[in-house]
C-alpha cells in the first residue's frame, strides 16, 4: 500500500457507507483492482477507514444524539443484536467471508435483485413514523436485527438497515437518518474490536496510511450523507439496485476471465 491508495480506498468509503450499495463490497473489489495483497493489515484497514466515515454522521448529527436521550436509547437498543453477533462471529468474517471476492458478489447481485423487488412492491404508507424518537424499543430492536444481516460482506449495512425500517413502517428519510447514527456505535465498536486484535502486528507506516484514508474519507462521506438526503427526496432506491448487479456481474466476468 501507498499513499495513493490510501486516498483513493479513502474516497471509496466515504462515498459508499451510506448507500446501499455495500461499502465491505467496494473496498474490497477496489483493492483487487489496484492490486494490493489481501494481508491482515488491508483487510483491518478495509475496516478502520469506516470511522472516518462516521465521524462524519457525528459532526453532522452529534448535538442531535447527544441532547435527544429517547433517540439515544433507542440507537443503544438497536445496536444490541450487531454487538452479540458481530463479536461472535468476527474471525469467520475477517478470515473466511473477506478471504476472497465471490461472497461479495452474490451478495451485491442478490441484493440488488432484492432491492429492485422490494422498491416496487413498497408503498409507504400515509400513517408512516415520521420521528425517531417516536420508535417503539420493540422497533428499534428489530433495525438492529436486520442490520445484522451486514455481517455477510456485500449486503450493505445501509440498505437492510433502511429497508428493515421501511418494513417496521417509518418513513423513507427517519429510517435514512436513523441508519446514519446507527452506524456510529456499529462501526465504532468494529473498528475498536478489530485494532485491539490486530494493531499491535502493523508496521509503523501502517498507521500514516490510515491517518490518510481516514481523513479522506470523513470529507467525502461528509458530501455523500448531504446527497443521499437529497437523493430520496425525488428517488428510491431501484437505481442502486441495478447498479449492484451490474457491478456484480462485470466483476463475475473479469474474475472467470
Amino acid at each position: 500500500m501507498n499513499f495513493l491508495s490510501a486516498a483513493i480506498l479513502g474516497v471509496v468509503e466515504g462515498v459508499s457507507e451510506f448507500l446501499p450499495i455495500s461499502s465491505t463490497g467496494h473496498l474490497v473489489l477496489t483493492s483487487h483492482l489496484m492490486g494490493l495483497e489481501q494481508s491482515n493489515f488491508l483487510k483491518s484497514f478495509e475496516i478502520a477507514i469506516q470511522m472516518g466515515a462516521i465521524l462524519a454522521v457525528v459532526a453532522l448529527y452529534g448535538k442531535r444524539l447527544v441532547m435527544d436521550s429517547k433517540i439515544l436509547a433507542r440507537i443503544i437498543i438497536a445496536f444490541i443484536p450487531t454487538a452479540v453477533i458481530g463479536f461472535l462471529f468476527y474471525k469467520t468474517v475477517k478470515n473466511v467471508l473477506l478471504d476472497g471476492p465471490y461472497v461479495i458478489l452474490w451478495s451485491l447481485f442478490l441484493g440488488g435483485i432484492f432491492l429492485i423487488i422490494f422498491e416496487l412492491l413498497h408503498h409507504e404508507p400515509k400513517e408512516a413514523l415520521e420521528e425517531m424518537s417516536s420508535m417503539s424499543y420493540a422497533q428499534a430492536f428489530m433495525v438492529g436485527i436486520f442490520q445484522s444481516i451486514a455481517i455477510i460482506p456485500g449486503v450493505s449495512r445501509a440498505a437492510a438497515t433502511i429497508i428493515g425500517g421501511l418494513i417496521l413502517g417509518l418513513k423513507r428519510k427517519t429510517i435514512v437518518e436513523f441508519s446514519f447514527l446507527l452506524a456510529v456505535p456499529t462501526m465504532g465498536a468494529a473498528v475498536g474490536l478489530d485494532l485491539i486484535k490486530s494493531a499491535g502486528t502493523f508496521q509503523p507506516n501502517d498507521f500514516l496510511y490510515l491517518s490518510v484514508g481516514f481523513l479522506v474519507s470523513f470529507v467525502v462521506a461528509l458530501l455523500s450523507i448531504r446527497f443521499l438526503l437529497d437523493f430520496i427526496q425525488k428517488h428510491n432506491f431501484i437505481p442502486f439496485g441495478i447498479y449492484r448487479i451490474i457491478l456484480a456481474v462485470v466483476f463475475l466476468f473479469m474474475f472467470k476471465a
